[in-house]
């Protein structure tokens, strides 16, 4: 089986964490009962844990720069995990339907499409395996109403520069 210099890194990279994690377990922890984490391979980490301070329960962070064919994006968001943990119907209703909304696999497929910069609908619909052309302004009504795509003028679409992280976001913990 081949697998390429991008799934070497990939795999490489998971592989530095688990070792770190192991580290972890076999180093302990500092003064204050905390893993003692390495700020090279838990730069992220020791960021939020400075960030946060004494916010009791920790954190939730996510950031990222993206380069795609509309130019670059760069975003950061995060909530004490207190927060999340306490979100209201409307919140969690909100969430349901974004993340329903990437759960089937031609939508999934529209996403990442739409982001490498293939923004029209039919040539969207010209994908192969995308279904019909109405099956595909389905999918695009349904991410749309979800805020995952909007209108970018002249029959084109684009995934919002706030959206675009916490797709990827999803789509990292979802692989």
């Amino acid at each position: 089986m081949y697998v390429d210099d991008e799934t070497w890194s990939a795999l490489d990279a998971r592989l530095r964490v688990v070792e770190a994690r192991l580290r972890i377990g076999e180093e302990g922890v500092d003064d204050t009962g905390t893993p003692d984490l390495d700020p090279e391979t838990f730069w992220v980490l020791t960021g939020l844990r400075q960030r946060l301070g004494a916010v009791e329960g920790g954190g939730i962070t996510y950031a990222g720069t993206v380069e795609t064919p509309g130019g670059s994006v760069e975003w950061q968001y995060g909530l004490p995990t207190e927060t999340l943990l306490a979100l209201d119907e409307g919140a969690i209703e909100s969430a349901s339907s974004r993340l329903a909304a990437l759960g089937h696999p031609i939508r999934l497929r529209l996403m990442l499409a739409v982001v490498r910069g293939i923004s029209s609908p039919a040539e969207l619909a010209a994908l192969d395996g995308m279904g019909t052309s109405g099956q595909i302004y389905h999918h695009l009504r349904t991410l749309t109403a979800a805020g995952w795509l909007r209108s970018a003028g002249r029959s084109r679409l684009e995934v919002p520069a706030e959206r675009l992280v916490p797709l990827l976001v999803a789509v990292t913990a979802a692989t």
